[in-house]
């Protein structure tokens, strides 16, 4: 990050009372129906927003929700999310029906200081995401223009600075930009990460599919001391080492990319560690028949060669827990299996259990991984750091600039 990224107390510094403050939230929450299933990143913007409303900032809160592709879908209301922010906020906070129309207008003018506006989800409006240039700005500028005289912008949506959308990326150019604290946090912990761990450093790498981890793998080979693979995405692992794999997900096409991994990493000083055993099942059901199976042998079984592995096995639990004990730097991204039905839960629960318990600095980057440690009864304060971008956390790692953060000068 360089100096000329100006930070959330600089803004304050400079005096927020009375002005009206643009803040990118990330409130892209998961429910069901209109519950919210894990408040995580609400929990996360509050101290930012909070912060802001104790200086007399008169807050106004952008965020999306889901895909709502451009138009308005009840279904993707940031009703839920802003009304959960309300009841964990020592701030009153309103929400607004639309994102710039007559609503947001007489709510922003009506604001007072200390007071939070939420606008309801910024994707509503196609132009938000649009590949033109000018249809972003243009929204950028009807956003500001709900400052008014004295406005100013704050990034504190971490989950999306990956994304060159108007209130990410375009905002920071009409008004003044600032970083809020939390994506502070998360590019100062993952450039460490990247650039300056303590080792041994180990990446735990699991998710469905290794096409969409490639770029990552790639740029790790040679940083971490060990690589641990599972969840779906090692099966094209297993086959590039020549084992069958039955059923299991498998990404054919990637077979020759992961061999070439497999053979730099070792001249890299980097070891690719895979499961030695895998929970194979007979379908992919909670109830469905399942035996543990050594990965030279998953076929052999009862059931044969129409099975799929849906997680890694409890020797290779008890192998990538060891080697996260012995960590002094973990960096978690994916589940190693079917986190979400409990026959296929036991290796995520081990990286889980590790990670808890290790005195390493951990870092979980966000996403399915994130989910999966609050699913399975564990506190976020249980880990050094969870990251609230699964994407821009991977992006980061990858060594990808993040137009949100490039837009800021940081």
């Amino acid at each position: 990050m360089t100096n000329m990224a100006k930070s959330l107390d600089d803004l304050i510094a400079e005096g927020v009372a009375g002005r009206r403050v643009l803040v990118r939230s990330d409130l892209n929450v998961p429910l069901d129906g209109s519950t919210v299933t894990d408040d995580g990143r609400v929990r996360a913007s509050l101290p930012v927003l909070e912060k802001l409303a104790r200086a007399g900032a008169r807050v106004i809160v952008m965020a999306h929700l889901g895909r709502p592709k451009g138009t308005v879908d009840p279904k993707y209301s940031i009703k839920p999310a802003a009304d959960r922010l309300a009841e964990l906020s020592e701030a009153p906070v309103v929400v607004a029906t639309d994102v710039v129309g007559e609503d947001a207008r007489a709510k922003a003018d009506a604001l007072q200081d200390g007071q939070v506006l939420v606008l309801e989800n910024v994707r509503y409006d196609p132009r938000e995401t649009s590949k033109d240039d000018a249809e972003r700005e243009a929204f950028a500028r009807e956003l500001a223009a709900l400052t008014g005289e004295d406005g100013a912008y704050v990034d504190d949506a971490f989950g999306a600075v990956h994304r060159k959308h108007a209130s990410v990326y375009d905002i920071a150019h009409v008004l003044p930009g600032y970083l809020g604290d939390l994506v502070k946090t998360e590019v100062d912990v993952l450039n460490k990460v990247i650039t300056d761990p303590e080792r041994p450093f180990v990446v735990v790498m699991g998710g469905s599919k290794v096409s969409d981890k490639l770029a990552v793998i790639e740029n790790l080979i040679g940083k971490a001391d060990q690589l641990l693979i599972g969840g779906g995405m090692v099966f094209t692992f297993l086959a590039a080492q020549g084992h069958a794999v039955g059923s299991s997900l498998l990404e054919q096409d990637q077979i020759e990319t992961v061999k070439g991994y497999l053979d730099r990493a070792q001249s890299a000083g980097t070891e690719i560690v895979l499961p030695v055993d895998v929970v194979y099942a007979s379908r992919f059901a909670e109830d469905a028949e399942h035996e543990v199976r050594p990965v030279d042998d998953i076929e052999g079984g009862t059931i044969g060669d129409s099975g799929l592995g849906l997680d890694i096995g409890p020797e290779s639990a008890k192998i990538f827990a060891d080697a996260i004990s012995r960590a002094r730097t973990v960096f978690w991204n994916g589940p190693v299996g079917v986190f979400e039905m409990a026959a296929f839960a036991g290796g995520t629960k081990a990286v889980a259990e590790a990670l808890a318990t290790s005195d390493a600095m951990s870092v979980i980057g966000g996403g399915d991984s994130a989910s999966a440690v609050r699913n399975l009864g564990y506190q976020d304060s249980q880990f050094g750091h969870i990251s609230t971008g699964g994407g821009a956390s991977l992006e980061f790692i990858e060594g990808k600039e993040l137009p949100g953060v490039v837009a800021l000068g940081a």
